[in-house]
């Protein structure tokens, strides 16, 4: 996995655009022009990968939704992207009817049946254009990529294998299969793409598990028939690491509640906790300042802007892991080396409108001439730079409001000392009253990490005092009564997780930023470092990894899908330590535990990690869950 799986999957879409052939590196001819149709899923899995300049670099001249309503283009060659459902194939095959293009290469997200492939071919013979079907395949690229080592399963149909879809107490068995077959199909398809056969480990009785059994099952079949593999010779891990198998951890949501709902310290994370952050794409409202607006006069419509974060915005690489105040910090100094730079330009710009014909104008001249030339091929990068530092300060603007309006480093610091049980320097009934901290979401945050972080629950009677007082906050009970039957149950199951023990240490104000009249105005805001604790998932991923016996994991279940004959043990066969390992969370993840993981494995010399989970969510949408949840 030297080659993250965000490079694997990008170059399988780049062979789907170019007809199913690897594209020639140094052909200098045009491409061919071509259309891509894909449906909703298929959007959701290009987006974050491909800029809308490389798929023209490709030949994509025109990208559509597949239900949308295309013009027939006669002359021009369609791939096709989409999820083999009845209606993408029903509109495919009336496409074929309506001869909208010259000849289709029809790519399937994920293994299309054999009735519906039937059904294409009836439409196609009916239509009279067999010919014009040039090629039929199954891409397995049912997954999408956020980052160079982090999936997630899907976005469109996400309620589909949410939390609250594998918690519902009235679920059916056909219903939870139907679940669990949506994460297996995913989950094959992302180890197609990696090319390589993972040794499973799961813990018991819990829907992991049954991720676990169907996948090994999956694997185990797709390996014995030979023909069909699709891990052969040339896709196995390529020459790389083929004998070094990676390690796949399967976690349910169920272990650690209390991360999923925490406020958080670190750039990434709180952009998705507090901004609308989605597939990379981070959605923000522009206040139009506060101009006087005359009485009767409509209010101003706010602008939305959004902005990418990917892979090749440098500060973004570089800092989505920092704590908050140290990016506010590095976005200032960005900003100062940026202006020097363009300083620089205007002064020889100035310059070089010299007038009179003086000796020492010319041989100045001659010298500038060479500068300017310099200046001028940095521009672009000038250009790119500063278009960076735009959005890191508006995004960082937009979360700062956030910080400064909720006290979020107050409830940040406050969180952490309830998980690692330290004491606590004011009542926790306090906080949940103080009518300036917070909206009641960040109490129902706040309350819900403490009594899952509790080893005894509270007393009836302060219980009850809780209550009134998140109620009068303006607090939803609802996610409450489903935490509480939620701890009463593992209660019996298991001890509570512990969250290490350490705490985040304020180191004074900003004093830096607050000196040279930055933007960012940090007053009150405290700046906490951070120490480096495993949470529970990477506690798990650390014992198994390292082959550490450990009474948390040592149960926990080993499948090999290459073995003949599978087994029910808990022993494992290998007892070498893992280079690579994927983590994947049934049940959602979140920023914060991927953050996490890569702090830990930094610190592990040539091994790598990779995040996955069912879905993606922030603190808010958990609550929604549990609070469906908890509604009787």
């Amino acid at each position: 996995m030297a080659a993250g799986i965000r490079e694997k999957q990008t170059v399988a879409l780049k062979r789907m655009l170019n007809f199913n052939v690897p594209p020639v590196k140094n052909s200098t001819g045009e491409p061919v022009w071509k259309v891509l149709i894909y449906d909703r899923f298929g959007q959701d899995i290009i987006s974050p990968l491909l800029s809308v300049k490389e798929l023209r670099d490709m030949g994509i001249t025109l990208h559509l939704l597949l239900h949308s309503d295309r013009d027939p283009i006669p002359d021009v060659p369609a791939i096709y992207f989409v999820m083999p459902t009845e209606e993408n194939i029903d509109r495919m095959c009336q496409d074929l009817r309506n001869q909208l293009y010259e000849s289709y290469y029809l790519n399937f997200i994920s293994a299309i049946s054999r009735s519906k492939l039937e059904d294409i071919a009836n439409a196609a013979i009916g239509a009279n254009a067999v010919t014009q079907v040039a090629k039929v395949f199954d891409q397995y690229l049912n997954f999408i990529t956020l980052e160079d080592d982090m999936f997630v399963l899907c976005n469109q149909n996400k309620e589909l294998v949410s939390y609250r879809a594998i918690n519902r107490p009235d679920i059916t068995d056909t219903e939870m299969e139907t679940i669990m077959d949506t994460i297996v199909d995913s989950l094959f398809c992302f180890f197609v793409t990696l090319g390589a056969i993972p040794i499973i480990r799961c813990s018991r009785g819990t829907a992991a598990e049954m991720v676990a059994v169907k996948l090994d099952k999956k694997l185990r079949e797709n390996l014995r028939d030979a023909r069909n593999s699709l891990f052969t010779g040339d896709t196995l891990g390529a020459g790389q690491f083929s004998f070094q198998r990676p390690l796949l951890v399967l976690v349910d949501r169920n272990i650690d509640l209390a991360t999923p709902l925490h406020h958080t310290w670190t750039y990434q994370a709180l952009v998705h906790d507090v901004l609308d952050f989605h597939l990379n794409r981070v959605n923000l409202e522009e206040s139009t300042g506060t101009e006087s607006i005359p009485a009767g006069a409509r209010p101003k419509k706010k602008n939305k802007k959004s902005y990418d974060l990917t892979a090749s915005d440098k500060f973004w690489q570089k800092h989505k892991g920092s704590p908050f105040p140290e990016v506010a910090e590095s976005v200032q100094q960005e900003l100062e080396s940026y202006r020097a730079q363009e300083d620089e330009v205007k002064r020889l710009k100035s310059i070089m409108g010299i007038e009179g014909e003086d000796e020492g104008a010319i041989s100045m001249l001659s010298d500038n001439t060479a500068k300017l030339t310099s200046a001028v091929s940095s521009l672009p990068e000038l250009l790119e730079k500063k278009r960076l530092i735009d959005l890191h300060t508006n995004v960082a603007t937009a979360v700062l409001e956030h910080i400064k309006a909720r006290k979020l480093d107050v409830y940040f610091e406050y969180e952490e000392k309830i998980m690692s049980k330290s004491t606590l320097d004011k009542s926790l009934l306090d906080m949940i009253s103080d009518p300036d901290a917070g909206t009641p979401e960040d109490k129902m945050r706040l309350f819900l990490i403490y009594y899952i972080s509790s080893a005894q629950a509270p007393s009836e009677v302060d219980l009850e005092q809780y209550k009134k007082a998140l109620t009068d906050a303006g607090c939803n009970l609802a996610p409450l009564n489903y935490i509480k039957q939620w701890k009463a149950f593992t209660k019996m199951a298991s001890a509570p997780t512990s969250y290490g023990n350490t705490t985040p240490k304020p180191l004074g104000l900003f004093s830096r930023v607050m000196n040279t009249g930055s933007q960012f105005v940090m007053e009150g805001v405290k700046n906490l470092v951070l120490k480096q604790q495993n949470l529970p998932v990477t506690r798990i991923l650390d014992n198994l990894m390292e082959m550490k016996s450990n009474p948390e994991t040592d149960d926990y279940r080993y499948f090999d899908p290459k073995m003949l004959r599978g087994s029910d043990s808990s022993v494992p066969r290998n007892k070498n330590p893992f280079q690579e390992a994927i983590v994947f969370v049934v049940g959602g993840g979140n920023y914060i535990e991927y953050q996490n993981l890569i702090d830990y494995i930094k610190g592990k010399q040539g091994k790598h990690v990779l995040y996955g989970c069912s879905e993606l969510f922030n603190a808010t949408q958990f609550i929604k869950q549990l609070s469906q949840l908890g509604q009787k």
